[in-house]
């Protein structure tokens, strides 16, 4: 059972230590794709440590092993509410592992289950999620993460820690407002158009987050994306993968498609995997592209 202490540092900084975790490695979790916000820092004197903003908030989290994680500029109220859900601590990732080498029955997905344990699906907001992957069309992980950052300098709320500003992401309102020049100003080039008709698809109601969100019917949350100009059934997966909590996608990118013609060249059948389709994906991605391609 986990253990939550909460702490003060002679700064002022407040925060929580959390002990005896499933297992989560924040390195992997923050290192493979699925998060754009969150880099490397080196402020506390952990092992690792990874600080960003999400959800309007910067936070720092920390960790020196695989069954503990300290959260800087966090409550105990915080990770109760905010943080367990989004580190996805309340998942048995060990059943998922299971079910998905049962299913697979296969020698590679069980290596890359092996290289991949403590990577978690971070459970993100859903907007930021759209935005993100409409971003990343295209692109690399750099260039992506420095046009998200431009994007929320200019648009997004300050966030102060330790006498340095930060900036949340903008709400679909704002970027609205903003205008499609005022947005490819920032170098997101074709990617414009569809960050602008993706913000007027929530303000016109075409699309609805909150429905998408709770709706068990996968392909009608993909087919709801769809109506968006520009996200294509990989956007569309991305976002419903890690900001709507559909653990059920199985986004397929240049790097997907070369594991699978690797590993599994007559196809996967994802109905095998079900809600657990979504983990064994970031596990192959990682494998294929962080592992062997080193």
């Amino acid at each position: 059972m986990e253990k939550i202490t909460a702490f003060t540092l002679e700064n002022g900084v407040e925060g929580v230590k959390i002990e005896n975790i499933p297992r989560l490695n924040i390195f992997k979790s923050f290192d493979c794709g699925q998060c754009f916000r969150f880099d490397p820092v080196s402020v506390f004197g952990n092992k690792y440590e990874f600080g960003g903003v999400a959800f309007g908030r910067y936070v720092v989290f920390g960790q020196d092993s695989e069954n503990e994680i300290i959260i800087y500029n966090s409550s105990k109220e915080d990770y109760e509410n905010i943080w367990r859900c989004f580190l996805s601590l309340d998942v048995d990732y060990d059943l998922i592992d299971s079910t998905i080498s049962a299913a697979l029955k296969s020698e590679h997905m069980d290596k890359a289950i092996e290289c991949s344990r403590g990577i978690r699906i971070l459970r993100q907001d859903g907007w930021e999620a759209i935005c993100s992957f409409i971003i990343s069309q295209n692109n690399n992980i750099p260039r992506i993460k420095k046009i998200i950052s431009a994007l929320c300098e200019k648009y997004g709320t300050r966030v102060c820690f330790l006498g340095k500003t930060y900036y949340s992401f903008p709400n679909y309102d704002v970027l609205l407002e903003a205008g499609e020049s005022a947005i490819f100003e920032l170098k997101t080039g074709f990617r414009a158009k569809y960050i602008i008709d993706a913000c007027q698809a929530i303000s016109e109601k075409r699309i609805d987050l909150s429905k998408i969100k709770g709706e068990a019917d996968f392909q009608k949350c993909v087919d709801e994306l769809c109506l968006v100009k520009g996200i294509g059934l990989k956007v569309a997966s991305c976002a419903l993968l890690f900001g709507f909590e559909k653990t059920e996608a199985f986004p397929i990118d240049v790097w997907m498609k070369r594991a699978l013609e690797k590993y599994f060249p007559s196809g996967i059948d994802l109905n095998l995997l079900g809600k657990s389709a979504g983990i064994a994906q970031q596990y192959l991605f990682y494998y294929e592209k962080y592992i062997q391609s080193t």
